[in-house]
């Protein structure tokens, strides 16, 4: 099988498929999360906070080569921090959820009856262990 043909089984696959659009949608989610951390929590944190503005956070160290101040803005870390904790506790609680489906859908199978046919195999096979 050829190099190309070889890609091609691989790249129509249902998971490369999958992959892709949860990469898409994880990009978007992203964007989502940055807007919810920027745009509306630190906004409230902020206002308790008597207005501190953490974005705005930083620590200058002088100017650079080109008369630039050099800064290290540690408030957009914490933003970013923030908005990787929300992330993180959605994916937790999306996992848990899938897990607990899995779960519940192992044990109906558990508890499904043995069908008829295979009762009657198993019979015949000790029938057959006997004789």
């Amino acid at each position: 099988m050829g190099m190309i043909s070889e890609f091609k089984d691989f790249a129509v696959k249902g998971n490369m498929l999958d992959m892709a659009v949860g990469i898409i949608i994880g990009g978007a989610f992203g964007t989502i999360i940055s807007s919810l951390v920027g745009d509306v929590i630190m906004p409230v944190v902020g206002f308790f906070s008597g207005g501190l503005d953490f974005s705005q956070l930083s620590y200058n160290l002088g100017a650079g080569a080109d008369g630039e101040p050099v800064a290290v803005k540690y408030g957009l870390f914490i933003n970013a921090l923030i908005a990787f904790l929300i992330v993180a506790f959605v994916l937790f609680m999306i996992i848990k959820a899938v897990n607990k489906a899995k779960e519940a859908a192992g044990q109906v199978d558990a508890e499904a009856e043995t069908p008829r046919q295979e009762v009657l195999l198993e019979e015949i096979r000790d029938a057959l262990k006997r004789s």
